[in-house]
């Protein structure tokens, strides 16, 4: 029968398992011996081959660039896959980091994770893999999440790199790094942000079915609903035009000034939600720079303006900056400082300060430290969105991500739509090393969600010290970005499709538009298009299509052979589709609600405390230093040389005519 035999310069035939042939033969036959058995399946093969010639070329100076891996049949042989030795190098290192870490899960089959992904790369493209499984992957990689009013959320994670094994092995690890018992800490109060000593809570904001929850033995739900209840006679006040300015007329312009969270959320919601706008006008300002503030005030009348001032301590340096100008600007119309009342109000915790500004306790939203920014919307915060929507619909919006909440409490671990999601980053990420996440949503009231995300994302897992203290050895928290469908694709969609980086997407679109314009035309024609780019990014474009097409196009001989690899599409770039009926309050709730649980997921799975951000601290203790610097003409020397260059450059040309 068939055989393996080395044929050597002499012509001296051998007989074998396995050979190893160059320089670095001595460190490949180190891996190959290690490796193998008689019952490897041919993707543990293939896995094996590629590991041994890769400590070969990490070893032996004279062994590098592209391993190519081929299978020798009866039939012939079949190319199996070409990697670059330096990205094997370091999703290798990854691996390893990874394992190290989650040995101490104690639980067989994590670590068999690593392996998997030859299993996964015998496959050229994620279609492949769709097809090999039994009647298609499609059917059974998707959720199909039901909701009251508001029609069917589906979830379909079917076009990724993984197969049957690699998606147990994965809900494996969830299990193993006790993702449940986490989840069941936070919903129940106990103080997993260990940094600060402080519950996370945002879960209680929206917990529309009342159900206690206690922290330190008082149930924090009566003191919730006060602040709602708050909430809700405020936004009505001031809709029914109860609420009168200081010459009588009724309110027509909300600014809401604050930032971070308590500006990104809000702003994102209400963008989101403008089909259901009670018809004021809400405006947003964060930003330091003067320009912000400036242009907004240009679009606004003192008489008929009403000012949100959210911070939850009163001392945001950017907020009280803005919101002090924003007052004075007030005052020069108004003249008497009794009418600041009227057209002020604070989203805070301290009453001493609200009070010193001008502004009625009466009218200060109160929230709790167990609030963090990033996840603030659902509470006071999100008193502009109740302006803007009414109240009614900003209720709906709580509702959606109650109902997400308890579909994260209640699912199992493999049909739970935020652990699947996280576990597919997790995926990516670490044993593939992606570094950033895009976010792509195809309806224009979107726009803002990336933006959003990238806060609620990367300030949560953007850490490197693990919950022990130790420095992480693994990539945590992705990069993340996006803008909305199609704009994309006439801006970065390239470097997804024929780029050399990894981006794994979300697409999220809606069945149903809220402006059928044409008939419906323009939706249809947007719809098609999230559509196709999920396709074309799975399926890609093989060299043989490509030269079909070119060949019906009429080019042949050396210029077609020119063009033909600048239209090759590799493919097998992961994807999932996210579709809702219809962009409501009650879905978009549970779209945030969604995304928020698939971060706490990853932030367990990787060991680190999601609910604090002590990396925004530093930049604003130097900034407080280099302000007073910033006064007058005298060079500086107190800084490095960079910074004092910069500094002397400044102030030159600040001065200068």
């Amino acid at each position: 029968g068939p055989g393996l035999y080395y044929v050597d310069s002499d012509g001296t035939r051998t007989k074998g398992k396995v050979f190893s042939v160059g320089s670095g033969s001595v460190y490949a036959f180190g891996v190959l011996d290690s490796g193998y058995n008689w019952d490897l399946t041919d993707e543990e093969a293939y896995e094996l081959a590629r590991r041994s010639i890769y400590h070969a070329t990490h070893r032996d100076a004279y062994s590098g660039a592209i391993v190519r891996v081929y299978h020798v049949k009866e039939t012939g042989w079949v190319h199996i896959s070409n990697e670059d030795c330096k990205d094997m190098h370091y999703r290798y290192q990854e691996e390893k980091a990874l394992s190290h870490h989650l040995q101490g899960a104690d639980t067989k089959g994590t670590m068999k994770l690593k392996h998997c992904l030859p299993q996964v790369h015998a496959y050229r493209h994620v279609d492949e893999l769709l097809s090999r499984l039994e009647g298609g992957r499609g059917k059974g990689s998707s959720l199909t999440l039901s909701t009251p009013q508001d029609g069917d959320i589906l979830i379909d994670y079917s076009k990724n790199r993984i197969n049957d094994e690699v998606f147990s092995l994965l809900v494996g690890l969830a299990k193993a790094r006790k993702v449940e018992a986490a989840r069941n800490s936070m919903f129940s109060a106990e103080k997993i942000n260990f940094t600060e000593n402080r519950a996370v809570l945002h879960v209680a904001l929206r917990n529309c079915s009342n159900t206690p929850i206690v922290l330190d033995g008082r149930d924090v739900m009566p003191d919730v609903n006060a602040v709602l209840a708050h909430v809700k006679d405020f936004t009505e006040e001031v809709l029914s035009k109860k609420w009168r300015g200081y010459t009588g007329k009724a309110i027509e312009d909300v600014v809401n000034i604050g930032i971070g969270g308590s500006d990104l959320g809000p702003l994102m919601v209400t963008e989101a939600l403008k089909p259901y706008t009670t018809g004021l006008k809400v405006h947003f300002v964060s930003n330091i720079d003067g320009t912000h503030l400036a242009e907004t005030l240009k679009k606004l009348n003192p008489e008929t303006v009403l000012f949100i001032i959210a911070s939850k301590t009163f001392t945001t340096q950017e907020t009280i900056t803005n919101a002090t100008s924003a007052k004075q600007w007030f005052l020069e119309a108004a003249k008497d400082p009794s009418a600041v009342a009227k057209h002020f109000v604070a989203l805070s915790t301290n009453g001493p300060k609200v009070k010193e500004f001008g502004i009625d306790e009466q009218n200060m939203f109160g929230f709790w430290d167990w609030v963090g920014g990033r996840y603030s919307l659902w509470s006071a915060i999100g008193l502009s969105i109740s302006l803007y929507v009414g109240f009614d619909n900003f209720k709906k919006l709580l509702e959606g991500a109650h109902h997400m909440d308890n579909h994260f409490q209640k699912a199992p671990l493999e049909k739970n739509a935020p652990v699947i999601l996280a576990l597919l980053g997790i995926w990516y990420s670490n044993f593939y090393g992606a570094e950033t996440h895009a976010l792509l949503p195809y309806d224009q009231y979107l726009h803002r969600f990336a933006a959003y995300f990238q806060q609620g994302d990367m300030e949560s897992n953007g850490k490197y010290v693990t919950r022990n203290g130790d420095r992480v050895s693994y990539s945590t928290g992705p990069i993340v970005w996006g803008e909305p469908g199609t704009n994309g694709q006439h801006a970065f969609y390239q470097l997804i499709h024929q780029g050399t980086r990894l981006i794994p997407a979300d697409f999220i679109a809606p069945a149903q538009t809220h402006n059928p314009i044409q008939g419906g035309l323009h939706h249809k024609i947007l719809l098609a298009n999230f559509l196709a780019q999920t396709e074309a990014l799975m399926k890609g474009k093989t060299k043989e299509e490509a030269r079909s097409e070119l060949e019906k196009s009429g080019l042949s001989g050396a210029s077609l052979e020119k063009i033909l690899p600048h239209k090759v599409f590799e493919g097998n770039r992961p994807t999932n589709s996210i579709v809702v009926r219809k962009v409501t309050p009650f879905t978009l709730g549970a779209l945030i609600a969604l995304y928020e649980h698939k971060i706490f997921t990853q932030g367990v799975i990787w060991d680190i405390n999601s609910y604090d951000q002590w990396g925004v601290e530093l930049g604003k203790q130097l900034a407080k230093a280099i302000e007073p610097e910033l006064s007058d003409k005298n060079p500086v020397t107190s800084h490095d040389s960079s910074t004092n260059g910069l500094i002397n450059f400044i102030k030159k040309s600040a001065s200068s005519g």
